[in-house]
């Protein structure tokens, strides 16, 4: 069978993620109820979800252009986020979600790194290699 991973280079552990935004969750959030606790923690997942896969991207250094197209606009979809809060911060009265901005600013700031790379590849028309 076709495996997707490179088991050399994939260890990440996914753990390290997991339960600290469960215990974030947990300790910080809107209400105290299930729903909000689950909807909380998933926010704070998907803030650190990119970790893994850039980890796997610096560990193997080099990366394809398909990989490194598709982290890049994931990260340019959550800068479209941002400016959706801005504009919605600026629009609405009394629009508030600092859990979701919080969270927003983490995950957009975990693809700094990779957008620098991948920008000074870009303009130099060079392949994408990322420093170990």
């Amino acid at each position: 069978p076709l495996l997707a991973h490179d088991k050399d280079h994939d260890t990440f552990r996914y753990l390290f993620l997991i339960v600290p935004c469960f215990l974030l969750a947990l300790l910080i959030n809107n209400r105290f109820s299930l729903f909000e606790i689950l909807w909380t923690f998933s926010i704070y997942l998907e803030s650190v979800s990119i970790l893994p896969q850039l980890v796997l991207l610096q560990r193997t250094k080099n990366v394809d252009n398909l990989t490194g197209n598709y982290v890049f606009l994931l990260g340019m979809y959550r800068g479209f986020y941002i400016l959706n809060w801005v504009y919605r911060y600026m629009t609405e009265p009394g629009y508030s979600a600092w859990i979701v901005w919080l969270s927003g600013l983490v995950q957009t700031a975990l693809y700094a790194d990779f957008f620098y790379y991948y920008l000074q590849a870009w303009k130099q028309s060079k392949k994408l290699q990322l420093p170990a």
